[in-house]
C-alpha cells in the first residue's frame, strides 16, 4: 500500500522571492511528491511562455509512474517530452496541458494552446511544439487531446470497415474515446465492455452499447484498452477466426498471464500492439505526429467528449491525487487540475490523515 501521508514541501516565497518562478509538481516516491519552485527563463526567439490553465491526469500511464513501475528497459522510451528527472523518482511528469501563451511569437501570443507539458504552472518551450485550440473547443475539454490522439492512432492500427461490429475492452478514458470515434463510421456498431456496470451511463452518453465480461460477444474488430490481463483474455475470446486483438493498454512492469491453449491456434488469432509514440504504420508515410494531434483537437469540437471529463481539483490537491493513483483509487475518467490561481498563490501546507 502506498504511503498516503502528505509529503508536500512548500518552497518559501514561490512568487515573492522568485518572481519568475514556476510551481512544479514532482513525484518523489510511490504516491508521494512535493511542489518545487523552478526559475523560468525568458523565452528565446522561437520559444513561448505558457501559463497553465488546466492539466489532465492520464490515469493509466500516470498510475504506473506514480507507483514507480516504469520498467527499466522502457525508461528512455517513456520519457515525456518535457519531463524533469528520471524514472522512477524523483520525476516531474505529465503531458496533458492547456494554457495561454503569455509571451512568444506574435501569432501565438494570447492564444490558448495544448502542449505535452507536465503538471506545472508556467513553462517556456519551443513554440513549434504548441497546438492552438480550435475556436469551438473549450480549454478544459482540450486536455482530452492526448486521449483522442491515442484513439485516432489505435483506429489507424485496427482499421475497422463500414458495417463492422467493434468491441472495445475497457470503458475508461481511452476505451471510450476509441469507441466514440469508431461509432462515427457509417454502419459501425461499437460495444464497450467493462467490469463496472456503472460505466454503462458514460457509454450511453457517447452513443455506445455496453456489456460486462459475462456477456458473450462476437466482433469484427477487437481492441483491448482495459489495462488488465483479464481484459486481454476476454478480448481474445471475442475475436473472430483469423482475427486479431489490437492492444492499446500498457501494463508497465506487471506480468500479463494468458491462456493460449484451447482454440487459440486453431482460430489463428493475432495479438498486435498499438502505441501512440509513433504514427501507426498505415498512416506513417502520410501523417506527422503534429498533424495527428491537430486532428485530435479538431475532433474535440464534439461536445459528447465532455462525458470523459471526471472531477476537477485545485493544483494544491496533487499530493492527494498522487496517493490515489498509487493506491488505484483515482478517477477512472480524466481528472482535471485547475491552475488558474497558481501564479498568485504559493502552495500552503495541508495535513492529511
Amino acid at each position: 500500500m502506498a504511503d498516503t501521508r502528505n509529503t508536500t514541501q512548500v518552497p518559501a516565497g514561490v512568487q515573492h522571492e522568485v518572481p519568475d518562478a514556476a510551481i512544479a509538481w514532482w513525484l518523489t516516491g510511490p504516491g508521494q511528491g512535493e511542489f518545487r519552485a523552478e526559475p523560468l527563463p525568458s523565452p528565446a526567439e522561437a520559444e513561448a511562455t505558457v501559463r497553465t490553465l488546466w492539466t489532465g491526469v492520464s490515469r493509466g500511464t500516470e498510475t504506473i509512474v506514480a507507483r514507480g513501475e516504469v520498467p527499466a528497459s522502457e525508461r528512455d522510451r517513456m520519457r515525456a517530452p518535457f519531463q524533469g528527472g528520471d524514472f522512477p523518482f524523483p520525476v516531474k511528469y505529465g503531458y496533458l496541458n492547456v494554457g495561454e501563451v503569455e509571451d512568444g511569437p506574435e501569432g501565438l501570443r494570447g492564444r490558448t494552446v495544448f502542449g505535452l507539458l507536465p503538471h506545472q504552472s508556467r513553462s517556456v518551450v519551443p513554440a513549434a511544439l504548441l497546438q492552438p485550440l480550435p475556436p469551438d473547443v473549450p480549454a478544459r475539454r482540450a486536455v482530452l487531446a492526448g486521449a483522442v490522439e491515442t484513439a485516432v492512432n489505435v483506429l489507424w492500427d485496427a482499421r475497422p470497415m463500414i458495417g463492422d461490429h467493434v468491441v472495445v475492452m475497457g470503458a475508461g478514458m481511452i476505451g471510450c474515446a476509441i469507441g466514440r470515434l469508431a461509432q462515427g463510421m457509417p454502419g459501425v456498431a461499437v460495444t464497450v465492455v467493462d467490469v463496472d456496470p456503472a460505466r454503462a451511463q458514460t457509454a450511453a452518453t457517447l452513443g455506445l452499447q455496453f456489456a460486462t465480461p459475462d456477456d458473450p460477444l462476437t466482433a469484427d474488430v477487437v481492441i483491448e484498452a482495459s489495462g488488465t490481463a483479464a481484459g486481454l483474455q476476454y478480448a481474445l475470446r471475442s475475436a473472430p477466426a483469423d482475427g486479431e486483438v489490437v492492444v492499446a493498454s500498457w501494463y508497465g512492469s506487471r506480468a500479463v498471464p494468458l491462456e493460449l491453449g484451447a482454440d487459440f491456434h486453431a482460430r489463428r488469432l493475432t495479438i498486435r500492439s498499438s502505441q501512440v509514440g509513433a504514427v501507426a504504420p498505415a498512416r506513417r508515410a502520410a501523417r506527422t505526429t503534429a498533424e495527428r494531434l491537430a486532428l485530435a483537437l479538431r475532433l474535440l469540437a464534439d461536445p459528447a467528449y465532455d462525458a470523459l471529463l471526471g472531477g476537477t481539483s485545485s493544483w494544491r490537491d496533487l499530493p492527494e491525487i498522487a496517493a490515489a493513483l498509487a493506491e488505484g483509487t483515482a478517477d477512472v475518467l480524466c481528472h482535471t487540475i485547475d491552475w488558474s490561481d497558481a501564479d498568485t498563490t504559493p502552495p500552503e501546507p495541508k495535513e492529511t490523515a
